[in-house]
């Protein structure tokens, strides 16, 4: 009986962090803010060089709450050539700004919030659309492929484009 438990207990501690860790994005109870959650994803490499460059990293360090959505590099790297190269330039830091701020929502609004919503104001002042099409949950021209990332801050819902306000 005690060689079972102390196999029941090795199993689990195998088990169960591969279970909770899917892609990189931790599902277990949040203990890191918002930048420190993306950076440990290790996906938004560029979208924590661009909160740097627009010098907003502090402010989602705060105390929010804040939904954000995340682009992944990838997500970057669909931008027209240069584009990027251009936005982190330092005379580009309000334009930046302005497109980082369109992807926060203040507020805490978990997937099961977001998806009863048709537009959501952003930290820039403007709002963008929200619909469902064929399934998936989109955010203007950008579809949402991985929900409720808990931070002690807020969410991140990850997002496959950069959006772009008007």
């Amino acid at each position: 009986m005690k060689h079972l438990f102390s196999l029941t207990v090795i199993l689990a501690l195998i088990v169960i962090p591969s279970t909770l860790i899917a892609g990189g994005y931790s599902k277990k109870a949040a203990t890191l803010d918002i930048v420190d959650t993306a950076v440990s994803a290790g996906d938004f490499n560029t979208l924590i060089t661009a909160l740097k460059a627009a010098e907003l990293e502090g402010v989602l360090r705060g105390e929010g709450p804040f939904t954000v959505f995340a682009p992944t590099d990838e997500a970057f790297g669909k931008l027209p050539e240069g584009t990027l190269a251009d936005l982190l330039l330092p005379e580009n830091k309000s334009k930046l700004q302005s497109i980082l701020t369109y992807h926060v929502v203040p507020g805490n609004y978990p997937a099961s919030e977001v998806v009863g919503m048709s537009n959501a104001k952003t930290a820039n002042g403007k709002s963008f659309t929200i619909n469902q099409s064929d399934g998936a949950v989109m955010v203007d021209n950008a579809t949402v492929v991985k929900t409720d990332i808990m931070a002690t801050n807020g969410v991140i819902h990850v997002i496959d484009s950069v959006i772009l306000p008007e």
